[in-house]
């Protein structure tokens, strides 16, 4: 019994709750980071601001620090040096664009200024009192009679006995810092201890002060424009409406300025991280609500088919067990194949050892030979070298010993060869070195060579080649090639086997000899065709059938013929290795 299904119209409600709350996520999740975004961006522009309003004000700190020990600024009892002081003064403000620069002695009075210093008086003013304890004097206000906002710098000017006899006030005009920035986006301002605004990228902005126990600021005259904060994550936003060029809603961002005493503010507009989060909100519902469309159609869809289906699942059974019974005889005749093919693989592995093991019993008289004329010529140099220390010669007993060391590096050298040569590689082709598989070559069947009295030249050059293959099977094609050679010109005086590499594209290898020649070059390469008699001693005919399927293995070819002057001779073509191949 199958349970009760739904109405459809409580699923598609369902479904629409889910994609209105899955929407409602990703928009708070959106504005979230965008609000990281635009607060990193924010806090760069106000500290922008900050830096280049701290940077200005320095320049009119370090002026009054500079100009306080002036020479001009001495001996002003007489009224000719006021006069040229009151000329120095007016063209430092000048260049340096400040609104007054003044000198006060010690009771405020105001001996020189740049614009003029008669009856001026500087005593009440707070940073003249401090510049008088000798230390730097700093305030803000309203600069009379132009009615211009200012900076006060007052650095104290000393005597010869280090009291101070005077000061140095710089009067920097903020609105011709504020000049260079004003209008920029976000909306930036500072406010001094009181909360006021005394610094603003907004004209309508100034002077306007932070109300007690209340959010936001307020004008100095008429009513407050409402404000109210709320947070969200750890932004605080701001809704307001101060007008057509301040934002709405605002990302508020605070940063203390203890160098000239005042705080920055900033404004920013957070509308572009609520149309951004708007915009993922939407892409995700429309996403959710084509991929609802499309389920809802393919759920009819299948509910229409699903009558079908019942039709033919009857049907579907009986041709299911006909196919059962087909795949199974399949799955039968795979098994045996691969059975048989692993054989085959396992049958030509041990062909190819057998072919290697019988190249070494071919080549074991001279390896033996060779291992044992340097065991005699060592156990010679050892006795010698005994007697030439009871003689008290060692000098000569030295160079025995050298003797024996170098007949050791070379038994060890064959016996390496030889090991490398007779054990069975499993390895996939990788990169070897052509030049050093035939030196190995040379020196496997170098023995049997000087036996039957056959000369082996070897064309290398001096730089190794890389080529795709493996180095033990790689070698064992041209030991057969070279023992074939030999076998070719056995009771022949004066053989000769010639082995050459052309560097060129493509790479090849020759292999020529000066025996009879090959009597048909079509057949050499088929298993178990020789022209010697079939034995265990003399060979079974599958030493270039094996060959020729190693140089395939590794992309390459080999071609057998009679050379034009007489003799065989085998071209084998090899892949270079090309590293960007290889990964």
């Amino acid at each position: 019994m199958t349970a009760p299904r739904l109405p459809r119209r409580w699923i598609v409600l369902a479904f629409l709750l889910s994609v209105a709350a899955l929407a409602g996520a990703v928009w708070h999740y959106g504005y979230l980071q965008a609000l990281d975004q635009l607060a990193r961006r924010g806090e760069s522009d106000l500290a922008l601001a900050s830096d280049r309003l701290a940077a200005k004000l320095q320049v009119h700190q370090e002026l009054a620090v500079l100009m306080a020990d002036h020479p001009g600024l001495e001996g002003l009892d007489d009224p000719a040096r006021r006069a040229a002081a009151d000329t120095l003064l007016l063209e430092v403000a000048d260049k340096t664009a400040a609104l007054d620069v003044i000198y006060a002695d010690a009771s405020g009075d105001v001996l020189a200024a740049a614009q003029g210093a008669a009856g001026r008086d500087l005593g009440d003013a707070a940073y003249f009192r401090r510049a008088m304890q000798g230390a730097l004097g700093t305030d803000h206000g309203i600069k009379m009679p132009l009615e211009r906002r200012a900076f006060y710098y007052a650095a104290p000017a000393f005597d010869a006995a280090g009291k101070v006899r005077g000061a140095l006030v710089v009067v920097a005009d903020v609105e011709a810092i504020e000049t260079v920035w004003r209008g920029d986006t976000p909306a930036v301002f500072f406010t001094d201890a009181a909360g006021e605004v005394f610094i603003s990228n907004r004209s309508e902005l100034l002077f306007w002060a932070r109300r007690p126990d209340a959010v936001g600021l307020a004008p100095a005259v008429g009513s407050a424009p409402a404000v109210t904060a709320r947070r969200v994550g750890p932004h605080e936003i701001w809704h307001l409406d101060w007008g057509p060029y301040l934002p709405r809603r605002a990302l508020h961002l605070v940063r203390d300025l203890p160098v000239i005493g005042l705080t920055g503010e900033a404004l920013v507009d957070v509308a572009p991280a609520r149309r951004l989060a708007s915009l993922q909100a939407a892409s995700v519902a429309a996403i959710c609500l084509a991929f609802g469309a499309l389920l809802f159609l393919a759920t009819e869809r299948r509910r229409a088919l699903a009558e079908a289906n019942a039709v033919l699942e009857s049907r579907v059974q009986e041709r299911t067990r006909e196919l059962t019974e087909a795949n199974a005889h399949l799955h039968r005749e795979i098994a045996e194949r691969q059975e048989a093919e692993a054989a085959l693989k396992q049958a030509q592995a041990d062909l190819i050892q057998a072919g290697k093991l019988s190249a070494l019993g071919q080549m074991s008289a001279g390896i033996s030979h060779e291992l044992n004329q340097p065991l005699m010529a060592i156990r010679s140099f050892a006795e010698n070298g005994a007697q030439f220390l009871e003689r008290g010669r060692p000098e000569v007993a030295a160079e025995n010993l050298t003797r024996i060391s170098d007949l050791a590096r070379r038994m060890g050298r064959i016996i390496k060869n030889l090991r490398a040569f007779s054990r069975q590689e499993s390895e996939a082709a990788g990169r070897v070195d052509l030049v050093a598989v035939l030196d190995s070559v040379v020196d496997l069947t170098g023995a049997r060579l000087r036996r039957d009295g056959i000369t082996l030249h070897l064309d290398r050059p001096a730089h190794p080649i890389w080529v795709r293959g493996g180095e033990v099977r790689l070698g064992q094609v041209f030991v057969n090639l070279v023992a074939n050679a030999a076998d070719a010109m056995t009771g022949q005086e004066g053989g000769a086997i010639w082995i050459s590499i052309s560097d060129g594209a493509p790479l090849t290898v020759t292999v020529r000899d000066s025996g009879p020649g090959i009597d048909v070059p079509d057949k050499v390469f088929d298993p178990f065709y020789t022209t010697k008699p079939v034995g265990a001693s003399e060979g079974m005919g599958l030493g270039l059938s094996i060959s020729y399927g190693i140089v395939q293995s590794f992309g390459g070819a080999i071609q057998g013929g009679n050379a034009p002057g007489g003799g065989a001779l085998f071209t084998i073509e090899l892949e270079r290795w090309q590293e960007d191949r290889a990964a």
